[in-house]
């Protein structure tokens, strides 16, 4: 099990209005699989991936990842854990205009403050795990969608990070471009990895070890073959 929400859920206040996000929740993210997370627009989809995650803190309940409650965690604290423990990819890929495909990949262990000998190692298989070392010197605008996904997968992945975290990452792609992509995710969970994909895409289904269904703050279990 490497995250686990125990009655977590998310509320906001706007005016004198309380918004609840996400209600009470339990869920566990485990190794090798690759878990779906469905359910129509503001529904709370996002907020369970930013719990997840370590983005926000739970309003009430509690949130574990990797065996640390992050519910008592300075902001920094919870920063250095997402940075090293989850990997994100975003449909729209948030690659960095002006570097490269290789650069882009080089943030994160950057941040870590990794040598440069090692980050050209990790950029280099990063670059050939998702087949892009050809593309390696080209900026975003020089790739298509498909090329920049995979870049982005790369960038996520390159920390090695137990749980990868993906809101919509097939939205923006061609047929050829989502199976490349959809492999890479799966062949991830295989190697052990926590993979959590939120979409409205029901060809992911044949992806997925499990799924989840969010309607109006509620997580239920839902049936991969009714999706």
């Amino acid at each position: 099990m490497l995250a686990k929400l125990e009655g977590a859920g998310k509320k906001y206040k706007s005016g004198d209005q309380t918004i609840v996000a996400l209600q009470a929740t339990d869920l566990e993210l485990n190794e090798g699989e690759l878990l779906l997370i469905i359910g129509p627009s503001g529904s709370g989809k996002t907020t369970l991936l930013s719990l997840i995650g370590c983005v926000i803190y739970p309003s009430f309940g509690t949130v574990k990842v990797n065996d640390r409650e992050i519910n008592g965690l300075s902001q920094k604290v919870l920063a250095e854990l997402r940075l090293n423990t989850v990997g994100f990819v975003f449909q729209q890929f948030n690659l960095l205009a002006p570097l490269t495909a290789e650069e882009n990949i080089a943030v994160p262990l950057k941040l870590q403050g990794k040598s440069r000998q090692e980050i050209r190692e990790k950029v280099e298989n990063a670059l050939e795990l998702v087949g892009m070392t050809d593309r390696r010197k080209n900026l975003p605008k020089q790739l298509s969608g498909g090329q920049q996904q995979r870049v982005a997968i790369a960038r996520a992945l390159v920390t090695d990070p137990k749980i990868i975290l993906c809101d919509e990452p097939t939205g923006s792609l061609d047929k050829e471009s989502f199976s490349v992509v959809m492999e890479e995710l799966k062949m991830l969970s295989q190697q052990g990895k926590s993979v959590a994909v939120v979409t409205h895409d029901p060809r992911l289904a044949s992806y997925a070890t499990r799924a989840v269904e969010v309607k109006n703050g509620a997580v239920s279990p839902r049936d991969l073959s009714s999706f």
